[in-house]
C-alpha cells in the first residue's frame, strides 16, 4: 500500500538519494570486482581490459540520445528504467567469465549506468536551486560513499573469509539493486519539474568552455578508472580484498570530505576549485608514472579519488550559466562529449600500456595541465531567463 504523497520522506531529494544508493550498490560492486575477475577468471591483459572499457563507454558516447527518449517517457521514469538495465547487467556478469560474454554484459550494464547518470544529473540541477546545488550535490556524493563502503565491506568479508565465487557476488549485488529499484518505482510519486525542458539537442557557443572542461574531464577520468586500478593488481599484486580495502578508505574519507567540498565550492567559486583540482592531478598522475612502492601507489590512488569530489564545480558552473530549459538536453550532450575521449582512450592507451605503462600516466598529467589552462577562463555570468535562448546557437 502506497503512503500519502505528503509523507515527508517522499521528496525529490530522497528519490535522488535512493537512486544513487542503487546505482552505487550495483556499479561499485561491478567495478571493485572487475580487475580481479577479468585477470583471474578471464585471463585478460591490458589490451582486453582496454577494449572492454572502450566498449563500456560507447553508451556514454551515445548519451545525447536520451533527449529523444524523453519525448516518450518522463525523466523520472527513465531514471528507473535505466537502473533496471544497470542492475540486471551486473547481476548476470559473473555467469560469463570469457571475453565476448564480458563484453556483452558490460555493454548492457553500461547502457543503464550512462542513461541513469545523464538523467540523474539533469534532475539534480532542475530540482536544486543554484544556491543549494553545491552543498546538496556534495551530500549526494557522501551518500554514494556510504553505500559504496557497505558494498566494499560485503565484498571484503565475502572474499576474505568465505571465498565467495564471483558469480554469486555479482548476482547478490545486482539482484538487490533490482529489488530496490522496484520498491522505488512503487513507492515514490512523480515529481514536477520547475521548467519545461527542450526535447531536442541544444548546442550553444556560450557553453563552449563547459564542453571543453567536460571533454578533458572524461579523458582524465578514464585513465584513473581503467589504468590506476589495473596497475594496483598487475604491478603490485593487489588481491580482491586489498583493492576493496583501498576503495573503503577512499569512501570513508569521501563521506566526510565531499559535503565540505561542495560547501567550499559554493563559497570560493568554481574557478578556484578547479584550479586546485588540476594542479593536484598533475602531481598525482606524474606520481603514478614514477611510483615503485605499493603503499605510495595506494596513497596516490586515495588522493586522486578525493579530487573527484571537485568535479561538482563543472556541474554548478554550467547550472549558473545555462538557460534552465537547456539542462536536460545538455546533460545528454555533456555525457557524450565526456565520452568522446572515453571511447578512444581505454583501447588506445591499453596498447600504449603494453609498451610502457608510465607513458599512460604522463599523458594523464598532460591532460590535467590542459584542464588547468582552460579553467582559468571560467567566469560566472548571469543565466538567461528560461526559454530566452530558444533557438540553438
Amino acid at each position: 500500500m502506497t503512503l500519502p504523497e505528503s509523507s515527508t520522506w517522499r521528496t525529490p531529494f530522497v528519490f535522488l538519494v535512493m537512486s544513487s544508493i542503487i546505482m552505487t550498490l550495483s556499479f561499485s560492486g561491478w567495478q571493485a570486482l572487475l580487475n580481479n575477475f577479468t585477470i583471474e577468471a578471464a585471463g585478460f591483459t591490458g589490451a582486453e581490459i582496454g577494449m572492454l572499457q572502450s566498449l563500456r563507454e560507447i553508451p556514454g558516447f551515445l548519451a545525447f540520445t536520451a533527449v529523444f527518449l524523453l519525448l516518450v517517457i518522463k525523466e523520472q521514469h527513465f531514471a528507473l528504467v535505466s537502473l533496471c538495465l544497470l542492475t540486471v547487467g551486473v547481476a548476470i556478469t559473473g555467469f560469463f567469465p570469457y571475453e565476448y560474454g564480458l563484453y556483452a554484459t558490460t555493454v548492457l550494464m553500461s547502457i543503464g549506468f550512462h542513461y541513469f547518470e545523464t538523467v540523474n544529473q539533469s534532475l539534480s540541477l532542475q530540482w536544486f536551486s543554484k544556491e543549494e546545488a553545491p552543498a546538496k550535490l556534495g551530500k549526494l556524493l557522501s551518500v554514494k560513499s556510504v553505500a559504496a563502503l557497505v558494498v566494499y565491506g560485503f565484498i571484503y568479508v565475502a572474499f576474505e573469509y568465505f571465498s565467495m565465487p564471483f558469480a554469486t557476488a555479482y548476482l547478490i549485488l545486482g539482484g538487490l539493486g533490482l529489488a530496490l529499484t522496484a520498491w522505488l518505482w512503487l513507492y515514490m510519486p512523480l515529481f514536477p519539474v520547475k521548467v519545461s525542458q527542450h526535447k531536442h539537442i541544444v548546442l550553444r557557443k556560450r557553453y563552449s568552455l563547459y564542453y571543453l572542461l567536460t571533454f578533458l574531464s572524461g579523458a582524465r577520468r578514464q585513465i584513473f578508472v581503467v589504468f590506476a586500478g589495473f596497475m594496483m593488481v598487475e604491478k603490485f599484486g593487489y588481491s580482491v580484498a586489498d583493492i576493496t580495502l583501498l576503495y573503503m578508505v577512499n569512501h570513508l574519507l569521501n563521506i566526510y570530505i565531499a559535503p565540505k567540498v561542495g560547501k567550499w565550492i559554493g563559497e570560493v567559486g568554481e574557478r578556484k576549485a578547479l584550479t586546485l583540482e588540476y594542479i593536484g592531478l598533475i602531481i598525482v598522475f606524474t606520481g603514478y608514472g614514477l611510483v615503485e612502492n605499493a603503499y605510495v601507489a595506494a596513497g596516490l590512488y586515495v588522493i586522486d579519488h578525493i579530487f573527484f569530489a571537485m568535479a561538482i564545480a563543472i556541474k554548478t558552473y554550467f547550472q549558473k550559466i545555462a538557460d534552465p530549459a537547456d539542462i536536460a538536453s545538455n546533460a545528454g550532450v555533456s555525457f557524450t562529449i565526456n565520452h568522446i575521449a572515453a571511447v578512444v582512450i581505454p583501447a588506445s592507451f591499453g596498447l600504449l600500456w603494453l609498451v610502457e605503462p608510465a607513458w599512460v600516466f604522463y599523458s594523464g598529467a598532460a591532460i590535467a595541465l590542459c584542464s588547468l589552462i582552460a579553467s582559468q577562463w571560467v567566469k560566472i555570468v548571469p543565466a538567461p531567463v528560461a526559454g530566452a535562448l530558444e533557438t540553438a546557437k
